[in-house]
């Protein structure tokens, strides 16, 4: 997935990063597959809302395509091995992106996965996550549509780059409707194009576990400021709050 390639330099975050892209390509850091996982499939699924969900014939697919019919919740708790973090989720303004991601918390895709990428420079600030392979590029094994912001700011930077703010929650992607599973969190504003969705944000006990996350560093593996947390941060569970 592509994070930008300021994300790219944020995240090539492929998930920042790759596929997830720029900060975030989807995927940059894979996500780590289960023994279990079946084979995707070329299904595609239009839902209430009109979101279509691709299956990927190509990607082993833990989870089936999301639900056509509602799924209710709006708020999200990860337990992590360095603590709690709640998102809270935005239905209305991006209900394709919701509903796959209430999906996937409700199969239980990101239990036991680790957040495969922390960035600290100037201007990408980001902890990415979802991937089941663990190395950025993994995924459910299908696609989500894009539900790109139109209210950022714009980075002092120019060239048509946007702040992310601090406490954003966002999806990684490798290119336009490529998104998946992989997300990242904002804990420090960060300068990309406005090519990723926004779709719900950080509370202040998960802000203060991303500060201690990325306090205790990272090993470059992309980059001076890009690689993966020093100390690992596992997934341990993710529920609806």
């Amino acid at each position: 997935m592509r994070f930008l390639g300021v994300l790219l330099a944020v995240l090539a975050l492929a998930g920042c990063v790759s596929r997830t892209g720029g900060p975030v390509a989807e995927s940059s850091s894979p996500a780590t597959e289960t023994e279990t996982s079946t084979s995707g499939t070329d299904e595609t699924v239009v839902d209430d809302d009109g979101c279509e969900f691709v299956g990927k014939p190509d990607e082993d697919a833990p989870v089936g395509l999301p639900p056509t019919e509602p799924l209710g919740g709006d708020r999200v708790l990860l337990s992590t091995s360095s603590g709690e973090i709640g998102l809270q989720l935005t239905p209305d303004e991006t209900p394709c992106t919701v509903r796959s991601f209430l999906h996937l918390v409700s199969e239980g895709f990101f239990d036991g996965t680790e957040c495969h990428r922390l960035t600290a420079s100037a201007g990408l600030k980001v902890l990415q996550c979802g991937d089941p392979s663990g190395d950025g590029t993994g995924g459910p094994g299908y696609t989500i549509p894009d539900e790109l912001p139109t209210d950022l700011a714009d980075a002092p930077t120019g060239q048509g780059t946007k702040v992310y703010p601090r406490g954003v929650l966002a999806m990684a992607n490798a290119g336009p409707e490529t998104g998946g599973s992989q997300f990242f969190m904002v804990y420090g504003d960060s300068t990309l194009p406005p090519d990723y969705t926004v779709f719900g944000g950080v509370d202040g006990t998960g802000l203060a576990t991303l500060d201690a996350i990325a306090a205790r560093g990272l090993t470059p593996t992309l980059g001076p400021e890009d690689g993966t947390p020093t100390t690992p941060v596992e997934i341990e569970s993710a529920a609806t709050a």
